[in-house]
């Protein structure tokens, strides 16, 4: 099994959630076949997770695990919170 662990992904999400006035929901997305291609060959290569998506969304996870939480939070805050996009 491998858990796949996309960023913001160009599907509908962010529609269903009602989250188009985020900066995150308005903003730039992954291929979704690009990222499906990351984690197919990740299971294949027997990897217990993968982070799929561009070099900006893996960047963001090793940057997630040196930040401390307070500032994780206000990030995601800052990205995800309604009317974020307009900012």
């Amino acid at each position: 099994m491998t858990a796949l662990m996309p960023g913001p992904t160009d599907t509908d999400f962010f529609r269903r959630a009602d989250m188009g006035d985020t900066e995150v929901g308005s903003g730039g997305k992954d291929d979704p076949a690009k990222v499906a291609e990351q984690g197919l060959d990740a299971l294949f290569a027997g990897q217990d997770k993968v982070v799929a998506g561009s070099l900006r969304t893996r960047a963001q996870s090793v940057a997630s695990r040196i930040l401390p939480d307070s500032l994780k939070a206000e990030g995601h805050r800052h990205l995800a919170g309604p009317g974020s996009a307009d900012r």
